[in-house]
């Protein structure tokens, strides 16, 4: 005799000397078969054999079942609410959803989901339930002497309550998709008749008929339900369609939360209206078994913050990474030009940053607060950094973050043959070729210049007013960057973690103008084409459309920078960051501090560091953003291996490629 089956007899032979409540007896009766969760196949034959064997036992069973009265508990809250967003809100949605984990909802004791959040209480319970044979099912079900949803008397509560829950729905969806934020997502349908109200008027008229016909049911081939079947379908395209042009027109978190409420009501709709629908008479108790499934996958499922956090901020992210991927197409070289190009660029970004570094270290000698100095600091790193981009220049690990989803978007592609697959993973292994070496000259261009400028910088400083500003500063300055005795790795793990936020940033704000339509807004302000005439005016909103995101962006990258390590003071924790051209411009300021006594240890391992530092920069942003990029594309991570062996062997047959322009593309 199996453990389960001894378990079953004990629940049922207290149940003959111990009143145990119905909801209790069927509370343990679960129990006892959750245990079995993990196994492929759920089986409940031990308890068939017992029904069947000991009419006793089966009594039980049907009493228990029968004192809960499934027959007359309400449900339709299961079908309009339970799962489906509530709020616009999503940072609330997620604490409520986290909230109900700790203390989940009750709803009325009278109610069907009262019962379910009793019995089936785990999340995982949908799952196992799920892989109990159909036909066990079905024999449990005629066992215990269950009735199907279509055959019970007049005035059938259980398809009552389906159709009310789907009346509430489509008057939801139809009232939402009629919102001007959300019907702006789709101007195409301006001049048509929306699908939404169709909807309505089809839904309204086939419970009207089931509410006055003799057999509460449809069949498949009826003409109205086909019908709803087609504007439901258009529906959904709908969504779809508010989705795509999101990336011409923008959007924001708040319509985003609409269009995936109204997505999850019309798939909502889409998985009862099948109950509505009885082919053959004989098939009413699989339908009664599938909706009693249904409910608990719907019921046990309804505070999953996962999937809530990866449906909300897929198409969020995208857009985000969509701004990125165009961006970054503008740090990618693709001839010995652009190259060069590139290396002065990166050039004029390390004389910035070598400006930056004297800055600082003066900065650090006012007589002021942690906050002041991180005020002081802040103010600095924001200033450079928006001057190195409004100037053209170039800051080297500001292009992981963009450039990664340029990468991604490479791999967008869909193919079919192995042949075009091929072809695009090599294609996709020249264009990262191309992204390596722009990164690669952008480095050296960086700290080429970072060092002597900030040497001369250091230099005139001592002549004209002779004072060493890094006299006391100097053995810190060389110390934190060495790899071993200080933490530069992880600090500059912080500063990629800060480059890869700032590409977020970037792409959010101009997300953000581009859905409000600002471009427009400023162009065409009046007391604005007043005052400077149109020209200007429309010079400024093209400026602030193609400059605006990355300057808030630098903003925020300087406060960053500039904040970390004050905060790291006053909370007593040791971090800070370290990026590779300051950590060059860094150097040079600690040799001329020391007077050129440092000793040669010290500075190799200061120039490792320089290194180490640039590489941590590198790879903690653009793993960052090349996994959201990925995210947001839903592609499949798989992929990765495939093309790094696309890049390994493209390095294998032309590693120079991979740091100079070729003459000839291989």
């Amino acid at each position: 005799m199996t453990q389960t089956k001894q378990e079953l007899i004990v629940l049922f032979e207290q149940s003959t000397y111990k009143e145990i409540d119905g909801l209790d007896f069927l509370i343990e009766l679960v129990n006892i078969y959750r245990k079995n969760r993990h196994s492929l196949l759920v089986e409940i034959n031990d308890l068939l054999e017992l029904l069947q064997s000991t009419p006793s036992y089966k009594t039980i069973l049907i009493t228990k079942i029968d004192a809960l009265n499934f027959q007359t508990r309400d449900f339709d809250q299961i079908i309009s609410d339970v799962g489906i967003i509530n709020y616009n809100d999503f940072l609330y949605e997620v604490k409520r959803r986290l909230i109900a984990k700790i203390i989940p909802h009750q709803a009325p004791a009278e109610s069907l989901e009262f019962v379910l959040n009793q019995i089936f209480y785990s999340r995982t319970d949908s799952d196992w339930i799920m892989r109990i044979p159909d036909e066990q099912l079905i024999r449990l079900f005629e066992m215990v002497e269950g009735k199907s949803i279509y055959e019970l008397e007049q005035n059938n509560h259980p398809i009552s309550e389906i159709l009310y829950g789907l009346e509430v729905l489509t008057q939801r969806v139809s009232g939402r998709a009629m919102e001007t934020e959300v019907s702006k997502m789709n101007p195409e349908y301006r001049n048509f008749d929306n699908p939404f109200i169709g909807l309505l008027q089809e839904m309204d008229a086939i419970i009207q008929y089931i509410r006055t016909q003799n057999h509460p049911y449809l069949v498949s081939s009826d003409i109205n339900y086909k019908q709803l079947i087609v504007l439901l379908s258009q529906c959904e395209k709908y969504i779809d369609d508010a989705f795509d042009n999101s990336h011409k027109l923008g959007i924001s978190m708040k319509v985003n939360q609409s269009l995936l409420r109204l997505r999850q009501q019309l798939a909502r709709i889409r998985e009862t209206l099948p109950y509505l629908v009885l082919d053959e008479p004989n098939e009413g108790v699989e339908q009664t078994i599938s909706l009693i499934k249904k409910l608990i996958c719907i019921n046990t499922n309804k505070t999953n913050v996962r999937r809530l956090i990866n449906e909300s901020t897929q198409s969020i992210a995208y857009e985000i990474t969509q701004h990125t991927a165009q961006t970054g197409e503008h740090y990618i070289t693709t001839s010995k030009k652009e190259y060069t190009k590139m290396f002065w660029s990166a050039c004029g970004g390390g004389c910035i940053v070598a400006i930056l570094c004297v800055i600082k270290v003066l900065l650090a000698k006012v007589d002021t607060s942690i906050f002041g100095h991180a005020v002081l600091y802040s103010l600095n790193y924001a200033l450079g950094f928006t001057a190195i981009y409004l100037l053209g220049c170039t800051l080297a690990t500001k292009q992981p973050a963009m450039t990664a989803s340029a990468l991604v978007s490479a791999l967008e592609r869909k193919t079919e043959s192995k042949e075009e697959r091929n072809y695009k993973y090599w294609s996709f292994a020249h264009f990262f070729s191309q992204i390596f070496r722009s990164q690669f000259i952008a480095f050296v261009g960086n700290v080429f210049l970072a060092f002597p400028i900030a040497w001369l910088l250091i230099k005139g400083i001592d002549l004209l007013f002779h004072f060493n500003i890094a006299s006391a500063k100097w053995r810190t300055l060389i110390t934190n960057l060495d790899p071993i005795d200080s933490p530069s790795i992880a600090h500059a793990a912080i500063a990629g973690v800060f480059l890869f936020l700032s590409g977020i940033i970037a792409g959010s704000v101009a997300n953000r103008d581009k859905h409000h339509s600002l471009y427009y807004r400023i162009e065409q302000h009046p007391i604005l084409k007043k005052v400077f005439g149109k020209e200007k005016t429309k010079r400024f909103a093209d400026w602030y459309k193609k400059k605006w995101a990355g300057v808030i962006s630098n903003v925020w990258f300087g406060v960053f920078m500039g904040m970390t390590g004050s905060i790291g003071i006053f909370l007593g924790l040791n971090i800070d960051i370290r990026h590779i051209t300051f950590a060059s411009g860094n150097l040079a300021l600690g040799i001329y501090g020391s007077e050129l006594r440092a000793p040669t240890d010290m500075i190799i391992w200061g120039v490792v560091g320089i290194g180490v530092i640039g590489f941590v920069n590198f790879i903690v942003s653009f793993t960052l953003s090349l996994i959201l990029a990925f995210r947001a594309r839903k592609m499949k991570f798989y992929e990765l291996i495939l093309v790094g062996k696309a890049v390994w062997a493209l390095f294998l047959l032309s590693p120079m490629q991979f740091f100079f322009p070729p003459r000839k593309e291989v």
